[in-house]
């Protein structure tokens, strides 16, 4: 698991797509002091044990607002 609380920011040139993966849960945590916006996913439906969590990601606030912010700008 990353906790990501700050970008930095690149662009990448001459990108491929990736392989879709299965699924993505999106978890809302409030660890008490602090809340996150948490990512999971679960790999390609061809993995070995698919279903299985692959990857989890935390933002924080200031992480979030920027990937928003960015994102805006992207698109």
């Amino acid at each position: 698991m990353a906790t990501v609380r700050k970008f930095d920011v690149e662009t990448l040139d001459n990108a491929t797509p990736h392989d879709e993966v299965a699924s993505a849960t999106v978890r809302l945590v409030d660890c008490g002091k602090e809340k996150f916006i948490q990512i999971d996913t679960y790999g390609r439906t061809t993995r070995e044990k698919p279903g299985k969590l692959s990857q989890t990601t935390r933002l924080d606030q200031q992480a979030f607002e920027k990937l928003v912010e960015l994102g805006r700008k992207h698109f």
